[in-house]
């Protein structure tokens, strides 16, 4: 649309079922470059993506052309049945039910880019469960502790 001018940056958090270790060292850039492929052919742009074998960090920079959760299950579906698909992991791969998304100013990206960017040395001192329960306080999001991480059946 003419004369529509955006700047909207946002966090997403996506969480291996059951917290499983599946994503392994060895194809994870495979599918971060995946990813990546999925968001820009949704008409947005990956300013920074990351993780570890439970769960991964992407920041992006959104149009106002689709929702967060249309992206976001966009990404998680193609992307699980891509790691199927290929082999990729040790067993059936799926992610988590929902996703975590927080928005941030353009003053708060360079610090967010470098945190994704340092995920696997942050978490050798930080548990992933502490700091995700700890920015959901942060932010002031409410949310129902059993809901967090599910648990196998």
């Amino acid at each position: 649309m003419a004369n529509t001018y955006t700047q909207v940056y946002i966090q997403l958090i996506f969480v291996v079922k059951f917290r499983k270790a599946l994503i392994e060292s060895g194809w994870e850039e495979r599918l971060f470059k995946y990813m990546i492929g999925i968001i820009h052919q949704n008409g947005h742009k990956v300013l920074a993506i990351n993780g570890m074998p439970d769960h991964l960090h992407i920041l992006i920079s959104m149009k106002p052309v689709q929702s967060i959760s249309d992206l976001a299950q966009k990404v998680k579906s193609s992307s699980s049945k891509w790691i199927n698909e290929n082999g990729l992991a040790r067993g059936k791969f799926a992610w988590q039910t929902g996703y975590a998304g927080f928005s941030y100013t353009k003053s708060h990206v360079d610090r967010v880019v470098k945190y994704i960017a340092n995920q696997k040395a942050h978490h050798t001192k930080t548990g992933f469960q502490f700091e995700y329960k700890r920015i959901l306080d942060e932010l002031g999001i409410e949310y129902k502790e059993e809901y967090l991480f599910k648990s196998p059946e």
